[in-house]
């Protein structure tokens, strides 16, 4: 099988690190990749979004599988565009069509969603310019903290949790009157902040049929002790010692089922991964946000705990019979530490040349933000390298990623000693 794989970052890495495992493809490329996935396929230089020029070579490469893993094409309609060309049409395109992919790419539409289909979410109500003064007025009688959404996407950046009435009304204002997120903020969610652990479900779907993959848990800010800027993501661990079988098994009849069959329900086929956000609070689940693809950093921990042949699995939603599927989990716990730029999430130092992956003994490094120039691999994102360590403890495998993130080098390289410590 030729499968091409969409994407850049360290989430297209994992996937690639795993597809090349499969004895069931034969060539893999990656379109258009960075420095580490040219160790698994052959990159090829287009962009996400260039859907003539992805179908092209598709045609040229005889490609039988496209799996797509950033939100940006799915949501632009990607999985549309194979389908509306009789040349392409037939080539399983592993990613929601346009219309399942608003779960990702409208707030709004989310909510509504989990509102229909009595999935368990925070109290919430959506406003634009022309409601501002509604919008304010719920602002003061929802609860502090506020939370709020702009409605599109908007570069992991649209979520602002605001600590005061005051400070919630003046951000709600200047994302709806100024444009403050683009596009993304021209409608806002207004939400109940809820208290409790974060965690991230992921389950693949042939539109009938499911699985559940690992559960993982991300670490958002960039300062230790969770302090600091929100970035995409510093680290994550999989599994989670609270999302027990009780609490998955809430998590799969509350949310999972009902989301599943709220698609069917609704004739928006969804072939893909759902991605569902989740606050444990005192053991009840809530639902955040929903994504229409895979997280990141939590696919460089959930990837290394997948034993089955991930490419069958990938089949499987193609074909509808991912029932039929093996999915086997690993007993074991993946711990992921990301290194990122100096800078980062603000302006970031680029172009720094790395070096010591060599050197790295007990983990996997998966490249996010890189290239290569010649022979030299060098920064060009914010996250740059993500170390990935499997091992049979939490301590064990947060050590062992830790010291092999020490073990490489590039001019002003961060990254947390402290992922996972909150759950040790």
């Amino acid at each position: 099988m030729n499968i091409l794989l969409l994407g850049s970052g360290g989430r297209e890495s994992a996937f690639a690190w795993k597809i090349a495992q499969s004895k069931k493809c034969e060539h893999l490329f990656i379109a258009p990749g960075n420095a580490g996935t040219g160790n698994y396929g052959t990159n090829v230089n287009i962009k996400v979004t260039d859907f003539e020029g992805i179908g092209q070579f598709a045609l040229n490469n005889n490609v039988d599988l496209v799996l797509v893993g950033p939100e940006e094409p799915l949501v632009k309609g990607i999985h549309d565009f194979f389908l509306a060309d009789d040349q392409l049409k037939n080539i399983p395109v592993i990613g929601p069509q346009r219309a399942g992919a608003q779960l990702e790419g409208s707030k709004d539409f989310s909510k509504l969603f989990m509102e229909r289909h009595n999935i368990p979410a925070a109290a919430s109500k959506t406003f634009t310019k022309d409601t501002l003064k509604e919008g304010f007025e719920y602002v003061a009688s929802i609860g502090l903290p506020v939370v709020l959404k702009a409605d599109g996407l908007a570069a992991g950046k649209g979520v602002l949790i605001c600590l005061s009435v005051e400070e919630a009304q003046q951000e709600l204002k200047e994302m709806l009157t100024e444009a403050k997120f683009g596009d993304a903020s021209s409608k806002v969610v207004v939400e109940q902040f809820l208290q409790g652990i974060e965690l991230s479900v992921f389950v693949m779907t042939d539109g009938t049929h499911y699985k559940i993959l690992p559960e993982a848990k991300d670490y958002k800010r960039i300062g230790e002790g969770d302090t600091g800027l929100n970035t995409g993501g510093m680290g994550s661990v999989s599994p989670i010692k609270f999302a027990d079988a009780a609490f998955m098994r809430k998590v799969e009849d509350r949310i999972i089922i009902p989301t599943v069959d709220g698609l069917k329900e609704e004739n928006i086929p969804y072939k893909g991964f759902i991605f569902i956000g989740l606050m444990n609070c005192d053991g009840e689940p809530y639902v955040i946000e929903y994504n229409c693809r895979m997280g990141d950093p939590e696919t460089e921990s959930i990837m290394p705990r997948i034993e089955s042949d991930f490419v069958d699995l990938l089949a499987g939603v193609a074909e509808g019979n991912l029932n039929e599927k093996e999915l086997v989990i690993s007993d074991k716990i993946a711990a992921t530490v990301f290194m990122v730029s100096g800078g980062y999430p603000g302006e970031y130092l680029k172009n720094k040349t790395i070096t010591g992956i060599e050197n790295v003994r007990g983990s996997q490094v998966f490249h996010a933000g890189t290239y290569l120039d010649g022979e030299t691999v060098k920064t060009s994102g914010g996250r740059v390298l993500a170390i990935t360590s499997l091992q049979d403890d939490l301590f064990a495998a947060l050590q062992q990623a830790t010291a092999d993130a020490s073990r490489i080098y590039f001019d002003g390289m961060y990254f947390r000693k402290d992922i996972g410590f909150d759950l040790l």
